[in-house]
């Protein structure tokens, strides 16, 4: 038969569509953020459950909910990307957290500060907490969802910084010029407001993270995150921000200007030495 006749070769090895698909091995550690290939579901890794059925992940979502799902082959896309989930065995080395920071195991979270991290966005305290959320466990930091920049005045009224009880805010807009920027000229020396200049920190994820050039323009008076999801394909802003969470898996995923902004205010929360002015 000749080279260049697609149907050569040995017949009894069967066609290609035949050939079991392959997938990478993923160790599940915990925290790990995976979907569901089957219904979507989206959820951190918690634990693992073995059965007369055989070996179950178990996931949180972001709302607390868990659910187990059964470690088969392919059956979980992380990054987009089909694989198989095995069991996470820790190793007995140091590690460093999703912030870059060195991890140390065994050691308790101290008791909740009295200082705070109020985040703006729902969105912004979940990149937050899945980067730096180990690190501020350690320190005793509570991060809270402030619900706005309006509500600011009034949370501060009722929380009272004082040296000692400070507030770190990380807002979102934060440029020369914009309202966000006037409503936090005049916070007083225990606050400290930090923030990104996107307009969602949607963009402040690394736009090849998600497998594209660039963040989409969106036109002023369009909705930011619904003009996103049209242009890139995506059905809604749920499906959008599943593909933006999971694409964050560390400080490395974010564009600067936001870890510096988080990495701020976490120094002026832990750090009672610090004046607000050597962080401006």
């Amino acid at each position: 038969m000749s080279l260049n006749d697609p149907y050569s070769g040995d017949i009894l090895k069967g066609h290609a569509r035949n050939v079991r698909p392959t997938y990478p091995q993923l160790p599940a550690e915990p925290g790990l953020v995976v979907e569901v290939k089957a219904n979507g579901y989206v959820g951190a890794v918690v634990g693992f459950e073995r059965t007369y059925d055989g070996d179950f992940v178990r996931l949180e979502d972001r709302r607390g909910t868990e659910r187990l799902f059964k470690l088969r082959e392919g059956a979980f896309l992380h990054e987009g990307r089909p694989v198989t989930l095995t069991r996470h065995v820790p190793k007995q080395v140091a590690r460093r957290s999703n912030s870059g920071s060195r991890r140390v195991d065994n050691v308790q979270a101290k008791v909740a500060a009295p200082s705070r991290i109020w985040v703006e966005g729902i969105h912004d305290a979940a990149i937050v907490e899945k980067v730096w959320g180990h690190d501020l466990r350690v320190e005793g930091v509570v991060v809270e969802y402030l619900e706005g920049l309006d509500n600011l005045p009034e949370r501060l009224a009722e929380f009272q910084p004082e040296p000692g009880r400070r507030v770190g805010v990380l807002a979102d807009h934060l440029v020369q010029g914009s309202k966000e920027t006037r409503m936090t000229e005049t916070v007083g020396d225990h606050v400290l407001v930090t923030g990104h200049p996107y307009i969602d920190i949607w963009a402040a994820v690394k736009p090849e993270r998600l497998g594209i050039r660039a963040w989409p323009e969106v036109p002023r008076g369009e909705d930011w995150k619904t003009g996103i999801c049209r242009r890139l394909g995506w059905s809604d802003p749920k499906e959008g921000w599943h593909r933006v969470y999971n694409a964050v898996g560390s400080f490395r995923d974010l564009d600067s200007t936001l870890i510096g902004a988080v990495e701020r205010l976490v120094d002026f929360v832990t750090t009672p030495e610090l004046a607000k002015s050597d962080l401006m």
